[in-house]
């Protein structure tokens, strides 16, 4: 599947400001069966952009601003060619086919962040609320994360939020519902409480125009799980699947709010009011790709 997305973020001031150097996770990650193709990343005030790799080995950008000004605009223009429309292609090892299982010792190490389990009050909530509403849990490992998915995608309620940061699980269970990225924390809480290593992903979703409600001008957020022998698999909870070719990731982390698309701050003598405009557009593409994009 072609894809070309456009992301236009604009914060406004009611007078100039000064800018901090700025953290951008906007960036495609790229693999055997993610082909990125062209990547346009601008800003405004003009900044010196360096590219880099974090600790999570994702692609990111940091921006160094010289010019005082009382807007800031980054723009982000890319165009993927995803080719995984089947998202069971893989083959487990016969060790985690049945649930639970325990992952091999060598996996200690790696997986040490994306096991970390909730503060015992929440894992013993969440514990709680997994036996009053999913009694009939699958034995094999697959089925049983279908129907986990599918549980928190039935049982909550989404609401999209403009305000920033994530709930917290429990939070998001008491109020029954949240937005994206609330319902991919909840996901990833549930998954390392019941012993399976998960991590936090942001990036965008193709929906077609009568099935965007959950995703129209807006970023999207979901989990991804490690299975011996499948790797890292992703799986959406706002809308009860798992990720296809039409999941674009940018950036995944053990901790949600590290990855965040644009991080940085404003300084000023005084407070100042800030406006935020975000314009987000992910379009399918039925002509032929051109060649990949040159490494960053």
């Amino acid at each position: 599947m072609h894809l070309r997305v456009s992301h236009l973020t604009r914060y406004e001031y009611d007078r100039e400001v000064e800018f901090s150097p700025h953290v951008l996770y906007l960036r495609p990650r790229e693999s055997a069966q993610a082909r990125l193709l062209a990547h346009d990343l601008s800003a405004s005030p003009a900044g010196r952009l360096l590219h880099l790799r974090d600790t999570h080995d994702n692609n990111c950008a940091h921006a160094h601003f010289s010019a005082r000004a009382a807007n800031l605009e980054i723009r982000s223009d890319f165009e993927v060619v995803n080719t995984f429309p089947n998202p069971f292609d893989f083959i487990l090892k016969p060790s985690a086919i049945p649930f639970p299982f325990a992952y091999e010792p060598v996996f200690d190490f790696a997986l040490g962040p994306y096991l970390a389990a909730p503060f015992d009050a929440t894992r013993a909530r969440l514990l709680a609320w997994l036996d009053e509403n999913f009694t009939d849990r699958p034995a094999e490992t697959v089925p049983f994360l279908s129907a986990l998915n599918t549980l928190v995608y039935q049982r909550l309620r989404y609401t999209r939020r403009e305000e920033p940061g994530i709930q917290p699980s429990l939070q998001t269970l008491a109020l029954g519902g949240g937005a994206c990225r609330d319902y991919a924390v909840l996901l990833m809480e549930f998954c390392r409480t019941l012993g399976l290593a998960a991590r936090f992903v942001s990036g965008y979703m193709f929906a077609p125009s009568d099935k965007a409600e959950r995703t129209a001008g807006a970023m999207h957020a979901w989990a991804e799980v490690y299975l011996p022998g499948a790797g890292w698999r992703g799986l959406d909870p706002t809308h009860g699947f798992w990720c296809d070719e039409t999941f674009i990731p940018l950036a995944h982390a053990a901790q949600a709010e590290s990855v965040n698309p644009i991080q940085g701050n404003v300084y000023a003598p005084a407070p100042v009011a800030a406006r935020l405009f975000t314009e987000v557009r992910v379009e399918r593409i039925d002509t032929p790709v051109a060649s990949p994009a040159p490494a960053a």
